[in-house]
């Protein structure tokens, strides 16, 4: 099996989600990319776009267990790892699983919950296992966490640390629709959602051989050097406070090879890690400037200038 059961993936999951998500098909591919990274999702954007919609659909349109979980300030790890309980009838202490244990998960409105809460997901997003009381426990595969959170509110609300914006893969912004895009939405749901009827259509077999697949891309040593120049470049950028880390370098070489599988090549080019650079970055770059409201805008016009200061490897020698 190739590169063609990535793409073949792509085109099923896409043409199923959009069913739902309208017009969106460049973050529905987004989505896809991270889930073919093992790679978690931010999705951040106003009340009302579709934030919540987007993560209901991947996890209908793949065979895989999915909760929801809302967070509020009064939320505790415990609601979401679990606890050890004594159990009188048994005299011994019994795990009782929390919603971490599932293999795609949505984290409502993140911000809400304490930073003790928020710290809670750092092992399972990374390492994909749970430690409670000194026993570790795996998380099965797939396990995908989808966050979403609301820019705009600031009351009541806990932004995340720079450590757990890292442990996210991508972060995206679903905007409002076009008027021809809400107008089609406005008419398929006068009677219900698309939502209920939405089918699966991908089993978590499928994905995890799609995965292994986009490992398996080739990425050759002018392009491991040309992202880490990239990467170089945004730490010595005198207007970043922070510049990628390691996790930044290894994200967009995975979200590289995804794309380029994606497309139908077994083999990285350098466009493909033009493409992720603002996908990855974005959320793991600190501004030096003040303004909160433009340093997204800003951080983006510098990676593009980064982007045409580094020297692009040549076709031939890749």
């Amino acid at each position: 099996m190739g590169v063609e059961v990535v793409q073949k993936l792509k085109e099923t999951l896409l043409l199923n989600i959009g069913k739902v998500i309208r017009g969106k098909d460049a973050q529905i591919n987004k989505v896809i990319m991270a889930l073919l990274c093992e790679g978690h999702i931010l999705l951040e954007d106003i009340p009302g776009t579709g934030k919540t919609t987007m993560a209901k659909s991947l996890a209908k349109s793949i065979n895989c267990d999915f909760k929801r979980i809302q967070f509020t300030p009064d939320l505790l790890p415990t609601d979401l790892l679990g606890l050890n309980f004594y159990n009188q009838k048994a005299q011994e202490f019994v795990f009782k699983e929390g919603p971490i244990f599932t293999q795609i998960l949505l984290a409502d409105e993140i911000n809400r919950a304490t930073s003790r809460t928020q710290s809670s997901l750092l092992e399972c997003m990374e390492e994909g296992q749970v430690t409670i009381d000194g026993v570790t426990r795996s998380l099965e595969k797939p396990f995908l966490v989808i966050a979403t959170q609301n820019p705009i509110e600031t009351q009541g609300t806990f932004p995340l640390p720079e450590a757990q914006l890292d442990r996210f893969f991508i972060r995206l912004s679903l905007g409002y629709p076009s008027m021809e895009d809400e107008l089609a939405v406005l008419t398929a749901q006068r009677e219900k959602s698309p939502l209920e009827t939405l089918e699966c259509v991908v089993t978590k077999e499928e994905i995890k051989v799609a995965q292994e697949i986009v490992k398996g891309v080739k990425v050759s040593e002018e392009i491991q050097k040309y992202i880490i120049q990239i990467v170089t470049a945004t730490r010595e950028e005198e207007r970043f406070r922070l510049g990628l880390s390691m996790r930044g370098s290894l994200a967009m070489m995975r979200g590289a090879q995804a794309l380029a599988a994606m497309e139908g090549r077994n083999y990285v080019i350098p466009d493909d890690v033009k493409k992720v650079v603002k996908d990855v970055a974005l959320h793991r770059i600190i501004y030096k400037g003040h303004s909160l409201m433009n340093q997204a805008n800003e951080v983006a016009r510098i990676l593009d200038e980064i982007l045409t200061q580094v020297t692009v490897p040549l076709e031939e020698n890749l």
